[in-house]
């Protein structure tokens, strides 16, 4: 069997705790008297040092402990990216429960079955957040495992306030809760983190603690940071990508987080501008909306840092980055590896970062599978990733492990690529995305990565269609950027010289970003994008006027 691995564990370095109470223990030890957490309420700025938000984790702690949590007991935290979000998480670590942070998009029927899933059988929520009554959905859900139900703002029947929640963590001594905390092991049930994803109703990924603690300290170095940041996120804290590439990689390094309870583009430029934000985090389609608003031409965004020279910020005329210096976009992660197997430093080279998806991190194994005989292929073939290591869920909820990881211990991710002989690996897309044009293979990610770096252009999808005689024909469906004057010859010539000829796509369909649906994380539906490019080319011509099939 042809397995690739990463260096040793031992290799990294690593000397941090691997629990989680124990991560924000060290990180308050070493940066005590640092600003932590910046965050606007109404027109108050709230400031937490690292003591601060010590302090204000144990008190959860302690709150949780009062109301009789037990050890590997689940509690589900339905709440904006606020500095008490970021509390109860280490909070109920610290306590030896399991953390089950819900998506704050969910509808009631999709809550109800998160919170009966996990058996949640605490909450910790606000009264409501961008129109979602949370409160008084609860009213209406049948979620028999929940006991007990605290909410940041508002009196309500059997409900407990905040501060009284707070308030009931007195009666537990300092000493309680550090007994508890250890018999706390790195290898303990820790978080629950729920996918949104292809199967009808979201996976729950159970993690250990380790997981989480390792790669908020492997993103510091895989982003460049130090101790002087300030990042801000349009990211929620409820996804990997933000729990451990934001909040646990800027607690990591010491700097500061500048939260914004939910994305709005105008108080974010505002805000970008005001605390000095060196590190910003943010999806391309809110990128653009920050582009768009009228507060962008006049800010002072000079303090930026970690960014791409591409992006709108790296556009913005207050900011002066070398071109191609720094990019995050070299690694290959997923939730069920609490994000990243591979990586290369955000400042390697251009010709090292644009390569691939990177070289496997310490503790990481990964075989290439032939989706067809199983069996596990070579350098240079091309099949299905499947990961094996340190940072690996223990299994999904309710599901047991050895339906979803193998018996050597590798989950099969559902992800085609290969490793090239220097042990880089290329992420090439979904295994069912490929696109097959006269024989061979397209990966739709190449084609969205260049596209990434057209002017006029604010999202890009490529698609395979069917066609007579190629099989499949390459068709991307774009967005553009308002007020950008970009069709359909534009954005081929924009591809020509960057991709071989036969990944150019044939048709290029421009649609408004409303007609397009999202997953919750801000990702393309592939088969949603099929059905609108077929509807768009129905009583279209398969090829432009201007220009034959050549393959």
């Amino acid at each position: 069997m042809t397995t690739f691995r990463g260096p040793p564990l031992s290799t990294e370095n690593d000397v941090g705790p691997n629990t989680l109470g124990a991560f924000l223990r060290d990180a308050a030890v070493r940066h005590g008297a640092r600003e932590a957490i910046v965050f606007y309420d109404a027109d108050t700025r709230i400031s937490w040092t690292y003591a601060d938000l010590d302090e204000q984790a144990s008190r959860v702690a302690r709150a949780l402990l009062a109301g009789g949590l037990a050890h590997g007991d689940r509690v589900a935290l339905l709440m904006g990216n606020r500095p008490e979000w970021v509390a109860a998480a280490f909070g109920v670590a610290r306590a030896g429960g399991v953390f089950v942070p819900v998506n704050t998009y969910l509808e009631a029927r999709e809550l109800e079955y998160v919170l009966n899933h996990s058996d949640a059988g605490t909450l910790i929520t606000q009264t409501q957040l961008a129109g979602h009554p949370y409160v008084e959905t609860l009213t209406d859900l049948a979620t028999p495992s929940l006991k007990r139900v605290t909410a940041l703002d508002g009196l309500h029947r059997n409900i407990e306030t905040w501060d009284g929640f707070i308030e009931t963590g007195r009666r537990i001594e300092p000493e309680d809760l550090r007994k508890r905390e250890r018999e706390i092991s790195p290898d303990d049930d820790a978080v629950i983190i729920y996918t949104s994803g292809t199967t009808a109703v979201p996976k729950g990924v159970l993690s250990a603690h380790r997981p989480p603690c390792i790669q908020s300290r492997r993103f510091v170095k895989h982003l460049c940071l130090d101790e002087d940041i300030r990042a801000w996120s349009a990211f929620p804290f409820f996804w990997t990508a933000g729990f451990a590439m934001v909040m646990g990689a800027t607690l990591a390094a010491g700097g500061c987080l500048v939260l914004q309870e939910m994305f709005e583009p105008n108080a974010a430029v505002r805000l970008l501008e005001e605390e000095r934000v060196t590190t910003p985090h943010a999806w391309p389609h809110q990128l653009a909306e920050l582009e768009a608003s009228p507060e962008w031409p006049r800010a002072d965004l000079s303090a930026m840092r970690h960014i791409e020279s591409f992006s709108p910020f790296g556009r913005h005329p207050s900011v002066h980055v070398a071109e191609n210096a720094w990019s995050p976009r070299a690694a290959y992660g997923l939730t069920e590896t609490f994000t990243i197997v591979t990586s290369v430093p955000s400042d390697a080279a251009p010709s090292i970062r644009d390569r691939a998806q990177g070289k496997l991190l310490p503790g990481n194994e990964i075989k290439i599978v032939d989706p067809k005989s199983g069996a596990s292929l070579a350098a240079g073939e091309e099949g299905e990733i499947a990961v094996a290591g340190a940072t690996l869920m223990k299994h999904y909820v309710k599901v047991p492990r050895e339906e979803t990881i193998d018996d050597d211990g590798f989950f099969h991710t559902g992800d085609a690529g290969f490793v090239d002989p220097d042990g880089f690996l290329h992420w090439t897309g979904r295994t069912s995305d490929m696109i097959k044009t006269g024989g061979a293979n397209v990966s739709p990610i190449e084609i969205e990565t260049e596209l990434l770096h057209h002017p006029g252009l604010k999202a890009a999808g490529a698609i395979g269609i069917p066609h007579d005689t190629l099989g499949q024909m390459v068709v991307v469906v774009a967005v553009p950027q308002d007020g950008a004057r970009v069709d359909e010859k534009d954005v081929r010539r924009f591809l020509r010289g960057r991709l071989a000829s036969y990944k150019i796509p044939r048709r290029v369909i421009f649609v408004d970003e409303e007609e397009l649906s999202l997953t919750g994380n801000q990702k393309i539906r592939s088969e949603d994008l099929r059905a609108l490019a077929g509807a768009k080319l129905s009583g279209i011509a398969a090829e432009p006027a201007d220009e034959p099939v050549r393959h």
